[in-house]
């Protein structure tokens, strides 16, 4: 009973329902945390879906309709034609209407998520064989973000999906993320954010999102990278700009990447 709930649930009821993290028998999107993932899910939600759906019926209807109208039994002498000027037309121009329908709003939400504002705060994403490697350009902070293995796991962490170091961003600030890669490709994606990078070695790539609600986020890396590609989660907690203030003055002692003394660089031992 349990899973025939959460399939209808799913197929009804909104995702808002449910945590920023997959869940079982999960058939729509993540709980939407940006204004980009509210477009994202608005523009599949209410229109790619009933255009789908109304697609689906004609199409079955058609095919119903073929098989009985032209059924052996009821055409003993069947029609030689072989084409239909009105038809072919139709059947080209629709299709073609409805993809420029598609096509406006898309490319409308494809712009604003590459037009990245001005940024509160830069954090660079390195994805290596299989973890993700942060740092925090302007505050001096380097860290790596380790998957919490099964047998490790604290009560309310996630399998799969928990770390050690967790991503601590503060709530409506926008956030520039640069994502590159140290060996193979990876991709860095959080779905709540409607957020998705490839991570290309040589390149950075940018994305950006703005978190509207204060919490922790899950996703993983999403181009097939090699053995444990199922193994390198992305964590991103969103707090107050309070305790975001209290976490980087800890994060600079803790990730230091560099040593200031007396006014010079100085590298920290590792």
């Amino acid at each position: 009973m349990k899973k025939i709930f959460y399939i209808f649930s799913g197929t009804f009821i909104s995702q808002n329902a449910f945590a920023n993290q997959p869940v079982d028998w999960q058939l729509g999107f993540q709980k939407a945390a940006s204004e980009s993932m509210r477009e994202i899910v608005a523009f599949h939600d209410k229109l790619l879906l009933p255009i789908i759906i109304a697609i689906s019926v004609f199409v079955l209807f058609l095919m119903l309709y073929a098989c009985v109208r032209f059924r052996a039994s009821a055409n003993p002498n069947p029609s030689k034609r072989t084409h239909n000027v009105t038809v072919e037309v139709l059947w080209t121009l629709i299709p073609c209407l409805i993809l420029i329908v598609m096509a406006v709003p898309s490319f409308k939400i494809l712009y604003k998520q590459d037009t990245i504002p001005k940024a509160d705060l830069t954090i660079k994403a390195i994805g290596y064989q299989w973890y993700w490697g942060y740092e925090y350009p302007d505050e001096n902070i380097i860290f790596d973000s380790y998957m919490i293995e099964e047998k490790d796991l604290e009560a309310n962490q996630p399998r799969l999906l928990a770390v050690d170091n967790e991503v601590v961003v503060p709530v409506d600030k926008v956030v520039k993320v640069l994502i590159t890669a140290n060996d193979v490709l990876h991709a860095w994606a959080l779905p709540s954010f409607g957020v998705k990078r490839d991570a290309v070695p040589g390149r950075i790539n940018e994305t950006w999102f703005k978190a509207e609600k204060v919490g922790t986020y899950y996703g993983q890396c999403s181009e097939l990278c090699g053995i444990k590609h199922a193994f390198m989660p992305i964590t991103v907690k969103v707090v107050s700009e309070e305790e975001y203030q209290e976490w980087l003055s800890e994060a600079r002692v803790k990730f230091a990447k560099e040593e200031i003394e007396n006014d010079k660089l100085k590298l920290a031992s590792k």
